[in-house]
């Protein structure tokens, strides 16, 4: 009994030591190979977002814009999946930085066009989606802000100055957007004309995929 309880402890050793050595290959094969990373990176960002409560994100996309100071300027597609009523009134990312503000150059802000506040149009009902897009994309739709590195200087008006990683001049290797401590400031609006105003930030970072740059 002991001849064979001890084999038996040995190929537990020795089964526990292939797995433990196929886990280190597998975490340096993710970190050697940088696409692998990023891939599983934006998997779990996007899963992450499109069940986020009560903003959610379905959809995005980012690219290099040298127009705005070598920024990042993201598409994003927002629902909201609560109960009541909101108005987006900041951006929110990084340590501390935010953004309330957003340019509008498009019939949808007509006729007055310039720099405006988030609060005045980034409504969503229950239900309801708001696409951000702007005509970097080739879409109508509402700007978001645009998105630099992280700064010590996080008073961004119409930029979230927040990105762990942003987009790349390059159509090649166009690169990912992050921002870590993503999300909004809200006001939401209750069924007893209450109005409180809330804060959702995300237990994951926004990874995005950035496109060719503008």
């Amino acid at each position: 009994m002991d001849e064979y309880a001890g084999q038996g402890a040995t190929e537990y050793l020795v089964l526990l030591a292939v797995v433990l050595i196929v886990a280190l290959v597998s975490v340096a094969l993710l970190g050697f190979f940088p696409g692998m990373a990023s891939d599983a990176q934006l998997t779990q960002s996007k899963t992450y977002w499109q069940a986020a409560q009560p903003i959610s994100i379905y959809e995005t996309t980012a690219r290099y814009y040298e127009g705005y100071g070598q920024s990042s300027t993201v598409y994003l597609a927002l629902r909201n999946n609560g109960a009541y009523p909101i108005r987006i009134t900041k951006f929110l990312g990084g340590t501390n930085s935010s953004a309330y503000q957003f340019v509008c150059s498009n019939s949808q802000c007509a006729p007055v066009w310039g720099i405006m506040n988030m609060s005045d149009y980034y409504y969503l009902a229950p239900g309801a989606d708001l696409v951000l897009s702007g005509n970097a994309f080739g879409a109508s739709g509402f700007f978001a802000p645009w998105v630099k590195a992280s700064s010590p200087n996080n008073a961004g008006t119409t930029y979230l100055l927040a990105a762990s990683s942003t987009c790349q001049n390059s159509s090649a290797s166009p690169g990912i957007l992050q921002i870590e401590n993503f999300g909004f400031e809200y006001a939401e609006y209750l069924e007893s004309n209450q109005q409180i105003t809330k804060r959702q930030i995300g237990a994951k970072p926004l990874v995005v995929k950035c496109r060719e740059p503008v």
